[in-house]
């Protein structure tokens, strides 16, 4: 079982795991080469089992991205083509442009691409990503924190009453986009939580937690990886940890948001807004209609 153990968590680790594993068990080197070899033969059995009782055929299931968009790779590589670095003769390509900055691009030529929206916990060090295949709009942004209150916040604040969010003051969450106060608002209806918002000044996303402790992991995480497909994302994602403890869970969020949504002023009328007295344009709450 030791040996086993620690073949696993080798195999967690990647490349230099079965060393790494070695000098901090005293297992030895060839007890978890052995290991490793037996899990994979148990996975092997596994799904020889499962393969024979699938009820889909071999082949079924969600197709990858570049199967159903040929084009996708062509132009992402005319892209990132002028924003390189790095050995020429590697097959990596390192770009300095963004993953979001890489989506918008593509967007623009008709490609469905993926965007991510994430949630960060302050508290417990734990965050939410969830992967989206549509325009990234306010609507998706609010999914995102119902995802993460359905699955981590709610058992983790049972008791809890009220929501305080921190965000930038731009994108799809921007303190004047009136579609983000209207699916706030909603949120609220459903969970019965009084929701908070205090936004960043313009231009000070830098101040944002989020960036520092979860994004800044994540880009290291896959830094190097090719991001083929929609699994590939998400498990790289769900992978990233650090020494003082991060933990991270990733969704694929299939849903469609259609851009170019307007909330009417008598929409916005009938949101339960509370402003505070100190910017209140950046700072206020919204409180369920029940």
């Amino acid at each position: 079982m030791r040996r086993l153990v620690a073949a696993a968590e080798s195999a967690a680790i990647g490349y230099g795991g079965v060393s790494a594993v070695a000098r901090a068990t005293g297992v030895s080197r060839r007890a978890i080469t052995e290991g490793m070899k037996e899990l994979s033969q148990q996975k092997v059995s596994r799904e020889a089992r499962s393969a024979q009782s699938r009820i889909r055929r071999k082949g079924a299931g969600r197709k990858r991205t570049v199967d159903k968009d040929p084009a996708l790779l062509e132009d992402l590589d005319r892209l990132v083509a002028p924003a390189t670095r790095g050995d020429p003769e590697s097959p990596l390509r390192w770009t300095c442009k963004s993953v979001r900055k890489l989506a918008e691009e593509l967007q623009q030529e008709g490609h469905v691409v993926s965007y991510q929206t994430g949630v960060y916990d302050l508290g417990r060090n734990v965050g939410w990503v969830s992967v989206g295949v549509d325009h990234d709009t306010a609507a998706f942004a609010v999914e995102s924190i119902r995802r993460w209150w359905r699955w981590m916040g709610r058992p983790s604040y049972p008791q809890a009453t009220r929501l305080l969010i921190t965000a930038d003051s731009g994108g799809s969450n921007g303190a004047r986009v009136r579609l983000w106060k209207w699916e706030l608002q909603k949120l609220a209806d459903e969970t019965g939580l009084e929701i908070s918002v205090c936004h960043f000044p313009p231009g000070t996303s830098k101040w944002n937690k989020i960036e520092h402790r979860l994004f800044s992991f994540i880009s290291q995480n896959w830094r190097g990886k090719p991001l083929i497909s929609h699994e590939v994302i998400i498990n790289l994602i769900a992978a990233t940890t650090t020494t003082t403890g991060l933990a991270v869970k990733s969704k694929l969020d299939s849903n469609i948001y259609p851009a170019g949504l307007k909330v009417s002023d008598q929409q916005l009328a009938e949101l339960q807004l509370r402003r505070d007295r100190f910017h209140g344009d950046w700072n206020y709450k919204l409180l369920p209609r029940s």
